[in-house]
């Protein structure tokens, strides 16, 4: 699965990037800075490759918060609002969400 991560990413980037990887997934970051049309351009790709976007508040613009969960509904990919995401975090949430996943595939095949 791909999954997006918006905010919160600066330091635990690649520890992120590890433990979905170690689980078969794709995680790409945004920082969730907006300071320029470029960031917001690519937040809007970064949502648009992704199936499912999880926007972490804690450390994150509130305009990216915003357009983050506007654009993700206007292209029907989920999103999961956290306060803070870590690396434990994370693997647990994927573990959390492997059932579900295996059932769509299943459905799908």
């Amino acid at each position: 699965m791909r999954i997006g991560i918006i905010g919160g990413v600066d330091r635990s980037g690649s520890l992120l990037q590890a433990v979905a990887e170690s689980r078969g997934h794709h995680l790409e970051l945004h920082t969730g800075v907006m300071s320029s049309a470029v960031a917001a351009s690519s937040l809007r790709a970064l949502i648009a490759r992704s199936e499912l976007v999880v926007v972490v508040t804690d450390v994150n613009s509130h305009n990216a918060v915003r357009m983050a969960r506007r654009v993700a509904r206007s292209l029907h990919v989920p999103v999961r609002i956290l306060r803070r995401l870590g690396p434990t975090q994370l693997a647990a949430y994927l573990q959390a969400l492997e059932p579900a996943v295996a059932e769509a595939l299943r459905r799908v095949a």
